[in-house]
């Protein structure tokens, strides 16, 4: 018989606030690097315009996961830090509209909320990311089924680190779902082998796991078994428009993406991470668990933002029955 927990999955990291930047009066410029890389270019020393601002604040890795498994039916709560300012306030009452517990929330009376600027231009997104440095002091938690561990302050991610091991050493049990934010991937496979080992689910994009394993190739097959030989349970490996594997050690598995229009695409990796898990803590096996995430991804990249398109159980049900032709089925690489 399952215990009851006051909480389904914790989510640990930071929260900011996105201004998007619609562009049309811009340029693309490829291979001026030598490696295939493009860049979004514009006039120098000019006045560029903008069609369209949308601002949109509680956001980020954490938030977004939050948020999204709580529209899912789960019991969803949040450690993060804000700063004691009308981004941190609203970010706070957008978590409660939105079902998450914020009594881990804590404010920061010193520095201000985490601000990015997105340039949406061309149906993808180029950030510029501003993370206020943080110290962390995480409360004392009260049990839950999984903590989501993801992105944080470069100043305070050892000691936010060495405080989430404490919890989950002393809390036997509760699950790690990680997803690496741009500081964790810093530190390299050795400074996050812990978190790794202990990993029930590791989100990571196709890039990022190159990366992090410091691999000479991309083939999914050799990523998956890298990870694995790490500790990693579950291996959850997004690609963009190519779609999704995961890998429980036996099986690896390929999913296409959704039909659907594609208008902006932040959080479209977090939505896919928060149904994911949502299917998996409410019982279901891994393909069904990327059909979940495959629908929350499609609806997010339909909409400016990461929050809006977040779907409850209803709607990632109603959009998978729409795309029954888009399964997920064994890889052979």
């Amino acid at each position: 018989m399952e215990v009851k927990t006051p909480h389904d999955v914790i989510a640990v990291g930071d929260t900011t606030e996105d201004v998007f930047l619609q562009m049309e009066d811009a340029s693309l410029q490829c291979g001026l690097k030598g490696n295939g890389e493009c860049l979004i270019c514009f006039d120098f020393a000019e006045k560029v315009p903008v069609q369209k601002k949308t601002d949109v604040p509680a956001v980020g890795n954490a938030a977004n996961h939050a948020i999204g498994v709580s529209r899912l039916g789960l019991a969803s709560a949040i450690y993060t830090v804000v700063g004691d300012d009308v981004q941190g306030r609203a970010a706070d009452d957008i978590f409660k509209q939105n079902g998450v517990d914020t009594r881990y929330l804590a404010f920061d009376m010193e520095r201000g909320t985490n601000y990015s600027v997105v340039i949406n231009y061309k149906g993808e997104r180029t950030i510029f990311v501003f993370h206020e440095p943080r110290k962390y002091k995480l409360p004392k938690l009260l049990l839950t089924k999984w903590v989501y561990l993801t992105s944080s302050s470069k100043e305070g991610l050892i000691e936010l680190h060495r405080q989430v091991g404490a919890y989950l050493a002393a809390t036997p049990g509760v699950k790690l779902a990680f997803n690496p934010g741009t500081h964790q991937l810093r530190l390299g496979k050795e400074g996050l082998k812990t978190f790794l080992r202990l990993s029930e689910v590791l989100f990571l994009n196709r890039e990022e796991s190159v990366r992090l394993l410091e691999s000479k190739t991309n083939d999914i097959a050799t990523l998956v078994r890298g990870f694995h030989a790490l500790g990693v349970k579950v291996m959850v490996i997004t690609d963009g428009p190519k779609g999704s594997y995961a890998s429980n050690g036996k099986t690896i598995w390929h999913a296409g993406i959704f039909d659907g229009p594609v208008i902006e695409r932040t959080g479209a990796g977090d939505a896919y991470g928060s149904g994911f898990l949502s299917a998996i803590v409410k019982g279901h096996d891994i393909p069904t668990a990327m059909a979940w995430g495959n629908a929350n991804s499609t609806s997010v990249v339909a909409y400016i933002g990461a929050r809006e398109g977040l779907l409850t159980e209803e709607g990632v049900l109603k959009m998978i029955a729409e795309n029954k032709h888009v399964m997920a089925t064994p890889y052979a690489g």
